[in-house]
């Protein structure tokens, strides 16, 4: 048996022998190719560097060669002139002689009136200075710090780390805005690589149980912002890379970003038989609960195979225990996540075609045939699309009529602690309503839907000008409808 052992091991220790001299092979092959690759690429960075030099000799013998001509001529034309000038004067000066051997006066004195012939010659106003320099020193360069640095070239170094500059991080409207520095200035990074994944560990990057990172490549600037998010884990892990044209370097020292947000689904367990429902989607069905309503237990369950086959039900427990299903004209889908503190926010969007629907919150202790807002335990808006469409606010039986137009997403407010259940337009951020009251028990999510389907967004933080407009509201109270105040 120990024989057996030692050749069993001696067999496994020779395969993985093989598979290293594999390896070998293989690293000893690409590092043929990358050593090729490198030096085709150096060719190129220096046929590069010739061909700027070369052109710039061009440009710079060109610039010589237009001062020299423009010289050139300018000397010649100078030149022109002193000989027209001298030619000028001879002619003068035979003159001068001729008159000189004049004998009459009265034929000299006409000479003599006409002096000034002599005194403008043109030899008096030329000038005796070139008027342009002999030198063309001040077309030299002077090449010896270009000389110097070119001789300091030497491959491209590894970029250091970036520091990802966690005060400068932004968390909010479900986008995150990351910003980073190099520890030292370097000219020559080309590009950054931010990573990041979700995750609900608090701290460093856990190896175990961890998703994969998202690469977001190529980034110019020293900072980048995520947006469009949806806050399904409550943290965020986020690391930076910095690129030149050679290399990439070390990855930055992760950092981990809170990103908690109310993320919650539809409870198909206890929803109202007519009603199928996926993990965020609500669509009313005729005929999905003829003749099954007062099938109960195991039989109830077995309903879920009327669903569409595109539709898949949610299997999650029941938040309210084994309480029986929403029977009824109670056309009802809680949500399986009470919210018991805090500040949370989500959407909800209807089909076009939807009749009637219905969207607020409740207690856990609303009954099988109960209807949001005719208790005094829930609260909701209700959207009615027959006859005439109606907007109105509902709670303990009482309806308020709001003089809205219908959003195309109704966004839900509810902050437990400061006794705030509001709704808006979300994409106006418009208030539509607010009631005020001291809950005393969990809330759930809860909708109605009578005709068409209902999509619900979830893992939204509460939107910066939904904050901004509950401080607003606080400040004036009295302007809003007030939960005793509806009629």
């Amino acid at each position: 048996e120990t024989l057996q052992r030692i050749v069993s091991n001696l067999a496994n220790k020779n395969g993985e022998i093989r598979n290293f001299i594999d390896m070998l092979n293989r690293t000893i092959t690409n590092i043929q190719a990358n050593s090729s690759n490198a030096i085709s690429e150096l060719d190129e960075e220096f046929d590069g560097l010739y061909s700027i030099l070369d052109e710039m000799k061009g440009s710079m013998t060109s610039t010589i060669q237009q001062e020299k001509a423009r010289k050139i001529q300018a000397l010649q034309d100078q030149l022109s002139q002193c000989s027209n000038a001298l030619e000028s004067s001879e002619e003068l000066r035979e003159l001068a002689a001729q008159s000189l051997d004049i004998k009459d006066p009265v034929e000299f004195l006409k000479v003599e009136n006409t002096k000034w012939i002599f005194t403008m010659a043109s030899a008096f106003r030329i000038s005796l200075k070139p008027t342009v320099s002999e030198s063309m020193t001040h077309l030299m360069v002077d090449f010896t710090l270009e000389k110097r640095t070119l001789q300091a070239v030497n491959f491209l170094p590894v970029p250091k780390a970036p520091e990802i500059d966690l005060a400068a991080c932004l968390v909010a409207d479900n986008c995150v805005r990351v910003s980073w520095r190099m520890p030292e200035g370097d000219s020559r990074i080309d590009h950054f690589v931010l990573e990041y994944r979700k995750t609900n560990f608090d701290g460093f990057p856990r190896v175990k149980d961890e998703q994969h990172w998202e690469l977001i490549d190529y980034i110019k600037a020293n900072e980048y912002t995520l947006s469009g998010l949806k806050f399904d884990t409550k943290y965020m892990n986020f690391r930076v890379q910095a690129h030149n044209k050679a290399v990439a370097g070390e990855y930055s020292d992760p950092v981990t970003l809170e990103t908690k947000a109310f993320v919650f689904s539809l409870d198909s367990t206890s929803s109202h038989l007519n009603l199928k429902v996926e993990d965020t989607y609500v669509e009313w069905d005729a005929t999905g609960g003829k003749g099954q309503e007062k099938v109960k237990g195991k039989e109830n369950k077995s309903t879920s195979g009327a669903l569409s086959p595109k539709r898949t039900v949610n299997t999650r427990s029941s938040p309210r225990g084994s309480r029986d299903r929403f029977t009824g004209e109670s056309y009802t889908v809680l949500g399986d996540t009470a919210v018991e503190s805090g500040q949370h926010y989500w959407e909800v969007r209807a089909q076009k075609d939807c009749k009637s629907y219905s969207v607020g919150v409740t207690y856990r202790n609303m009954g099988k045939f109960d209807q949001l807002g005719k208790t005094n335990s829930s609260w909701c808006i209700c959207i009615n699309n027959w006859l005439q469409t109606t907007v109105s606010a509902k709670h303990n039986n009482k309806t308020k009529t709001l003089d809205v137009p219908v959003p195309d997403r109704i966004g839900v407010y509810c902050d437990f602690d400061g006794g705030q259940l509001a709704f808006y337009n979300a994409n106006s951020k418009e208030l539509l309503h607010i009631f005020r009251t001291k809950f005393t028990q969990p809330l759930l999510p809860g909708f109605m839907i009578w005709c068409g389907g209902l999509t619900v967004t979830t893992g939204l933080q509460v939107p910066s000008a939904v904050n901004m407009l509950q401080k607003s509201e606080n400040g004036l109270s009295g302007s809003t409808s007030s939960l005793n105040n509806i009629a």
